[in-house]
């Protein structure tokens, strides 16, 4: 789908994540950062699964660590965090934990278009107008992520037909669209659906990047080439060596004690 083998771009764009879920492919994530060099990475959204983190594994934490890498100054990259619905409270947390900024939404130039990230879950009216459901059944899909066995095919499964029944895709687009035509951009990239699709309309382009929770995690760049969206596609020459690794872990470590956690909490969190 694309050639990936050191490439340099101008912008990443990843979402729903869902650290804490079964489902995340956190460390796939991290894989397929390491892979590029660019100037900014946007976290568009749903991040995290929710508040609790206990459930953190450590390949969760080493994603995290490895953001807060990126974020150090020195590295010369731009993180930026777009609040997703699933991200709401983390706010002070994530600014403190692992160095960047949280925004509602983000804005900027590419030399040729304005570009606005946004999660997109409020243009899904059924979150926006049904807070409480929403977190009970996201609770109950952890619950049934955790009996869930194997390639956890059947939740996967049950969060594609959830993103069907609810026409998350089409709703999330269309809504996404006119916000951007109304605010003046060119091109408006979106989360929330699960579903890495690309549209336009009346000028504007739309690109949602998907999600890191199905079989075929997907994200966005933005460079010379223009927007792509592409699918993950794990190699051999993936692993990370046991010196880095072991680094990782620590600063894993380091970061769970501060955000707060039990140290016995932090360290069964990033065990080998």
């Amino acid at each position: 789908m694309e050639n990936q083998f050191a490439n340099t771009i101008d912008t990443i764009i990843i979402s729903d994540l869902h650290l804490g879920s079964d489902l995340s492919r956190a460390e796939d994530a991290v894989r397929m950062l390491k892979r590029y060099s660019f100037r900014r990475l946007i976290l568009l959204g749903d991040i995290f699964c929710d508040l609790n983190f206990a459930r953190l594994k450590k390949e969760h934490w080493r994603f995290l660590s490895y953001i807060r890498k990126l974020s150090n100054p020195k590295r010369g990259v731009e993180v930026v965090w777009v609040e997703g619905n699933h991200d709401r409270g983390l706010t002070h947390v994530m600014s403190h934990l692992v160095g960047v900024r949280v925004y509602q939404q983000y804005s900027w130039e590419d030399g040729v278009h304005k570009c606005l990230a946004i999660h997109g879950h409020q243009f899904d009216r059924f979150v926006v107008n049904n807070e409480f459901i929403s977190k009970f059944g996201a609770w109950i899909y952890l619950l049934l992520q955790k009996l869930d066995s194997g390639g956890k095919h059947f939740s996967r499964f049950l969060d594609q037909l959830n993103s069907a029944w609810l026409r998350l895709t089409p709703k999330v687009a269309s809504g996404a669209l006119a916000y951007a035509k109304l605010h003046g951009a060119d091109i408006v990239f979106c989360g929330h659906t699960h579903e890495a699709i690309q549209a336009e309309q009346s000028g504007v382009a739309y690109y949602n990047t998907g999600c890191w929770t199905s079989s075929n995690p997907t994200y966005v760049t933005v460079g010379q080439e223009g927007v792509e969206i592409h699918e993950y596609q794990q190699r051999s020459d993936d692993c990370d060596s046991s010196q880095e690794r072991g680094e990782v872990v620590a600063e894993a470590f380091d970061l769970a004690f501060d955000a707060g956690l039990p140290a016995d909490a932090g360290y069964e969190g990033v065990r080998c």
